[in-house]
């Protein structure tokens, strides 16, 4: 059973919270984050990409940038945050359109991480996980939280809907409208919240692999318990949490012949003039020539959680037989859009000639996602984009 500990989190002054709160750490370029924190000295930009303070160039994994990082997070400590005087756990609210999200932000088991209580359904990279341990171990903190997901409850339901009718700790509305609210549960609630999670079979893994690897990293090297021996994250429930599609754009078809790449295609696929965003499972919406065709396989890719999935299908029956893309992490003539930018971006890309095919995927559901979590299996690579994202900054826990 899932173990919630609440903590005595590290958080902005209310006033300076929509200042400090910055994207993740992982998806911006360096040049992205020093275009973001310019003009904002408290930007957790600094803090979490701390290159950007660097001279254009810089390795972004030397000990300057940890040192870096360290000093600009103590100025912050100094001036911007806060730690609370007693443990707590809290409400984050994400809203961006018409879509809401309410988790739960606490300390989770790194023991029970270990055990496979808390599920992961992705591989991680050595060197980042190198990066983000030196980085926790510098500040003595994790800084950007875990995004989870677990079987939606009654209970914890009920009360994320009395607190959060409460007036909010902070609340703030971002440069890309999207808004975030925290609540500060009562004492009550907290011991409530414990007991409720007490309940709760298993917890996965939706966004931040890297940084619960390197979490539990950092315990290993510290060789302590207390703090370190959890990490921080925000569990939301599996009935409101949105995926987006993690889509493809091809900048090669080697040495086919647009007739002939064509031609390929129809041998495995149904193709059809069509729309550029899936209408259901098992579509692919594919832009080359200057049109949207929709593919559907003309084999079935049958139960199998992984072979069923459309990125898996898209893999199996035309990026690697027909373009000899074989491995995708690691082929240059390919690359990925997240399902925010919308087609509209892919039309670009093709019609720019940065790319000669786009694909636009049907988005992974979090069903999908818990099946292939439960069967210890590994989603393929880039198959899956969460929107809205948490920021880094509003919540540190200190190790």
């Amino acid at each position: 059973m899932a173990t919630l500990r609440p903590f005595r989190a590290l958080r902005p002054k209310p006033q300076d919270a929509a200042a400090i709160a910055a994207v993740p750490y992982d998806v911006v370029s360096t040049d992205e984050a020093r275009a973001l924190a310019d003009g904002n000295p408290l930007s957790f930009l600094r803090v979490s990409r701390a290159e950007l303070e660097l001279p254009a160039g810089a390795d972004p994994y030397s000990p300057a940038v940890y040192e870096r990082a360290a000093a600009n997070f103590r100025k912050l400590r100094e001036t911007s945050l806060v730690v609370e005087a007693e443990p707590s756990v809290y409400f984050y609210r994400l809203r961006m359109g018409a879509h809401e999200q309410t988790g739960l932000a606490g300390c989770w088991s790194l023991d029970e991480y270990d055990r496979s209580v808390i599920k992961k359904h992705e591989k991680t990279r050595r060197d980042k996980e190198d990066d983000r341990t030196r980085h926790m171990i510098a500040l003595g903190a994790q800084t950007g939280p875990v995004f989870l997901t677990y079987p939606a409850t009654s209970a914890v339901s009920a009360i994320a809907s009395r607190a959060t009718s409460a007036a909010p700790l902070i609340d703030f509305t971002a440069a890309d409208g999207v808004s975030h609210t925290l609540w500060k549960a009562a004492d009550g609630d907290r011991d409530a919240l414990v007991a409720a999670f007490a309940g709760v079979p298993a917890l996965y893994i939706a966004d931040g692999h890297h940084r619960a690897a390197s979490a539990a990293r950092t315990r290993d090297h510290l060789k302590a318990e207390g703090e370190s021996s959890s990490f921080l994250a925000v569990a939301f429930p599996d009935d409101q949490v949105q995926i987006l599609p993690y889509n493809r754009v091809v900048k090669s078809i080697g040495e086919r012949t647009v007739e002939g790449f064509e031609t390929a295609v129809r041998q495995r696929f149904d193709m059809t003039d069509g729309p550029a965003t899936p209408g259901r499972r098992g579509e692919i919406a594919m832009y080359f020539g200057g049109r949207w065709r929709t593919l559907t396989a003309k084999s079935a890719p049958g139960n199998d959680p992984i072979k069923s999935l459309d990125v898996s299908v898209l893999q199996d029956q035309l990026l690697e037989p027909i373009l000899g893309i074989a491995d995708v992490t690691t082929d240059k003539r390919i690359d990925f859009v997240g399902g925010a930018r919308g087609t509209k971006a892919l039309e670009r890309l093709v019609d720019a000639g940065q790319a000669v095919a786009a694909f636009s995927m049907f988005p992974v559901s979090v069903k999908d996602l818990i099946a292939v979590s439960d069967a210890g299996a590994i989603m393929p690579p880039k198959s899956t984009w969460f929107e809205p994202k948490l920021r880094d900054g509003l919540l540190s826990h200190l190790i």
